[in-house]
């Protein structure tokens, strides 16, 4: 064996490792239950539901791998979802083995009211991430975590990462164009 560390190392690495990613997915998890409990979800349905409108609808396979999830997982909230008329299930013609999901209106009207009702003041992870922003003039980016993800997910999953990033900047750019026209409209008026 070709090691290039040793295993006091290895192990070290790793119980640091489970240690930090432990305690900050407790506040993330934390802060996401809070966010969302006034529309009655929980966190595996809204991921579910975040990712839905991130891809524009996905398989049920893509939701599990995007969400490391469990497939049955994400069947069974999926289905949950259903049933409450927040998305829908379909085959397509040229793929017949995967279920895909779809938000109806009213799943795509929820999730983008929850986005609304999100409040950074109520987050610990941003006011955590604060006293750093306030040095480096922006929030940490993680490029070993990046790195690190990426060879344990690979490419897709950042790419998919990437993608949704995107996306969320792009509807607060158009949201803040349909603000500004609406007031110009409203100033018009006068």
């Amino acid at each position: 064996m070709n090691q290039e560390y040793s295993i006091q190392e290895a192990l070290l690495y790793s119980h640091k490792m489970a240690q930090l990613s432990k305690a900050l997915w407790k506040a993330i998890e934390k802060d996401w239950q809070h966010w969302i409990k006034p529309f009655n979800l929980n966190i595996n349905e809204h991921h579910i539901l975040w990712i839905a409108y991130q891809l524009n609808g996905a398989s049920v396979s893509e939701v599990s791998k995007f969400g490391v999830m469990h497939v049955s997982t994400a069947f069974n909230f999926s289905k949950k979802l259903e049933e409450r008329g927040l998305l829908t299930f379909s085959k397509r013609e040229n793929d017949k083995r995967n279920t895909y999901i779809q938000l109806t209106e009213e799943g795509d009207r929820l999730l983008l009211e929850t986005m609304k009702s999100y409040n950074p003041e109520e987050n610990s992870l941003i006011q955590g991430s604060n006293p750093l922003k306030k040095i480096y003039g922006k929030m940490p980016e993680f490029l070993e975590l990046y790195a690190l993800i990426r060879e344990i997910y690979g490419s897709e999953y950042m790419d998919i990462l990437e993608r949704s990033l995107n996306n969320i900047e792009s509807d607060f750019e158009q949201e803040d164009k349909l603000a500004a026209h609406i007031s110009e409209d409203v100033l018009n008026q006068k």
